[in-house]
């Protein structure tokens, strides 16, 4: 995406985005979007290892979302009962989703299960028998493991998931999981295919996923050897890290995913394994840089220490990565009047707390009421995580293609916000 002041955002102008659909405003390039998945599905290819790209749906969903990963011809990831209502209430087909979650409940695996979700990712040994519970006798359910390798990417410590003490999974030290696998296998209403690993988020070290490959193969070969049971599918997870501000040094993913694949190649002849298939779930890597959001500054003042806040109409209810994660973030004031007259800026949001900061420096030309300010590279985690804190309104989501906006979820109104709310005592 363009990370410099324009009127433009695919032949749009941000005047009209605003005017049509208010601020704050989530902004999706759809052409990005195709074009992230188009690569996942043709750089993951090698002749001699099947692969297969699942969409994380976790990092942004919608029915829109839906129907443009079916169109692109990617399987789909969900992590909940929602996640699933929605890929089904669009007619995605059920034998391409995945089902995760390390605290599945019972009425999501019963959910699961009636839509005849093609495959359930079991997290733990109490999960697999509330599943097997609620199997039909004659049923039988694709099933993979969610394990544990304990490799310790370099990333925030809120988005690591394979450290030992992970709540996700269960590690492949432990001679219990060997023990699950066998139960597993030799189940009558268990189709048994493989492992689950994820090892973490907005990674930058392409070592790292080769590593986890390796690490994992390693383990199929010691669960081979020592229970007999042939691994037919190896899911290596996403992570693939994307750029929020030029700090960030992101690695071009063609030439990973081709490696990755070799390397599971090789590492499966080296220690005479059958070659798995190998999925992958990019989520971030898809719709991250393809969003951005629009704001309109409301106020600028400066504290007596010196500080220049500007401050937005949205707040952490529609932007909470900085709040929870400390993420850093680039933005660029769009109706600048002199650039060469610059401050150093916190962006703050309109939330009654101290912590609701958008950007904590960022260096922008000097700026005034109703100017706009474009966050760049929030497509990931936004819309996903947006609240009603201080019963603030969500914002309208708009997939913009080809000078053509579309709305593809609506701004909410005061009145959504009370909709679950009951007038007296039942």
């Amino acid at each position: 995406m363009l990370r410099k002041p324009t009127d433009l955002f695919q032949g749009v102008s941000f005047e009209e985005l605003a005017n049509r659909f208010g601020t704050p405003l989530y902004l999706y390039d759809e052409s990005l979007i195709r074009s992230q998945c188009q690569l996942f599905q043709t750089t993951f290819q090698h002749p001699r290892v099947p692969s297969e790209v699942l969409y994380a749906s976790k990092a942004f969903l919608t029915k829109a979302m839906v129907r443009l990963i079916q169109e692109e011809g990617l399987s789909l990831d969900v992590v909940s009962g929602g996640e699933l209502y929605t890929a089904l209430q669009v007619g995605f087909p059920a034998q391409h989703i995945f089902f995760h979650g390390n605290n599945k409940s019972q009425t999501e695996l019963q959910e699961a299960l009636d839509a005849h979700v093609g495959t359930m990712i079991v997290d733990h040994a109490t999960e697999l028998e509330l599943l097997v519970s609620l199997l039909p006798p004659a049923s039988k359910q694709r099933v993979m493991l969610r394990v544990n390798p304990g490799i310790e990417a370099h990333t925030h410590e809120y988005i690591k998931t394979t450290k030992n003490d992970s709540k996700f999974g269960v590690s492949i030290y432990q001679k219990q999981t060997l023990e699950l696998i066998q139960a597993m296998a030799s189940h009558p209403n268990i189709d048994f295919v493989g492992l689950h690993s994820h090892i973490g988020s907005q990674i930058f070290e392409e070592s790292s996923f080769l590593e986890h490959s390796k690490v994992l193969l390693n383990f199929v070969k010691q669960i081979l050897t020592e229970t007999q049971v042939v691994i037919k599918e190896i899911n290596l997870g996403g992570g693939f890290g994307v750029r929020y501000t030029a700090e960030d040094h992101v690695f071009p993913l063609s030439p990973l995913l081709e490696t990755l694949l070799d390397t599971v190649y090789q590492e499966s002849l080296r220690l005479n394994i059958a070659i798995p298939k190998v999925l992958i779930e990019p989520g971030r890597a898809i719709v991250g840089e393809a969003g951005c959001t629009l704001y309109q500054v409301g106020s600028t003042k400066q504290t007596i220490n010196g500080k220049n806040y500007l401050m937005v109409d949205g707040s952490m209810a529609d932007h909470i990565r900085t709040a929870l994660y400390q993420a850093k973030y680039d933005a660029s004031l769009l109706s600048h009047r002199d650039i060469n007259k610059t401050l150093s800026y916190t962006v703050a949001g309109k939330a009654c707390e101290s912590g609701d900061i958008i950007i904590h420096s960022i260096t922008l030309p000097e700026a005034q009421r109703g100017d706009y300010l474009l966050v760049y590279s929030t497509g990931a985690y936004h819309y996903s995580m947006s609240s009603n804190y201080n019963r603030l309104t969500r914002p309208a989501v708009v997939f913009v293609k080809d000078g053509t906006a579309r709305t593809v979820v609506r701004k909410e109104t005061y009145t959504d916000v009370l909709q679950n709310d009951i007038d007296e005592v039942e």
